[in-house]
């Protein structure tokens, strides 16, 4: 058990001191991690709403803030490059997530082409019931991309990094709040790239 936690805590501060140096990635992160906090309440009452919310707010937020305001050049905190980086990363580096994006941003065009999924749900007559059925096809993606990845750690891996990753994950959202709630005051103050990794390097 220690080791898993200790495996845990390794990819976090990987994670962490690895891609959020910005400010604004991290304030993105901020509000990732409060919606996702809000779809997993909303999971428990309303999956397909809780999806929806899970990928419209908390993903894309989180996603934009790695896509577009994330350092891509060398980084001198790490002594890394940006490709080095993406090729140790443990979860979805970014090649992984343009396939994922891809794929979720494409589902509601194969949900108006088959508006039963083959049978799966009703076919939708309005609106309303074709975001529920988007819903439930991005519920399907969100968890399919954590089982697909987490086998494909087995395979390149073990399995307990896949496990460890999975958990990792899933608990994000609480240690972000955490770790980035102080983020957007940083942000006002005018700081752009969190500095504070220069302090504390050791793992």
């Amino acid at each position: 058990m220690s080791s898993f936690l200790e495996t845990l805590r390794v990819q976090r501060w990987d994670d962490h001191r690895y891609y959020h140096h910005s400010r604004i990635n991290q304030s993105l992160h901020l509000i990732s991690a409060l919606s996702f906090l809000a779809s997993y309440v909303m999971l428990f009452i309303n999956p397909a709403i809780a999806a929806l919310m899970a990928w419209l707010v908390s993903m894309t937020s989180r996603q934009a803030g790695h896509f577009f305001f994330e350092p891509k050049g060398y980084d001198h905190i790490n002594q890394a490059t940006n490709e080095y980086k993406e090729e140790i990363k443990v979860g979805y580096n970014i090649k992984r997530k343009i396939v994922l994006m891809a794929i979720w941003a494409a589902s509601p065009v194969f949900v108006y082409l088959e508006p039963d999924l083959f049978g799966l749900v009703e076919a939708h007559t309005n609106l309303y019931e074709f975001m529920i059925n988007v819903g439930w096809v991005w519920l399907f993606i969100g968890v399919g991309g954590l089982v697909f990845r987490v086998f494909q750690l087995y395979v390149q891996q073990d399995l307990r990094t896949g496990l460890v990753w999975a958990i990792k994950i899933i608990t994000d959202p609480f240690h972000d709040v955490k770790l980035y709630c102080k983020s957007p005051l940083y942000l006002l103050k005018g700081e752009l790239i969190d500095q504070s990794n220069l302090e504390s390097r050791h793992v």
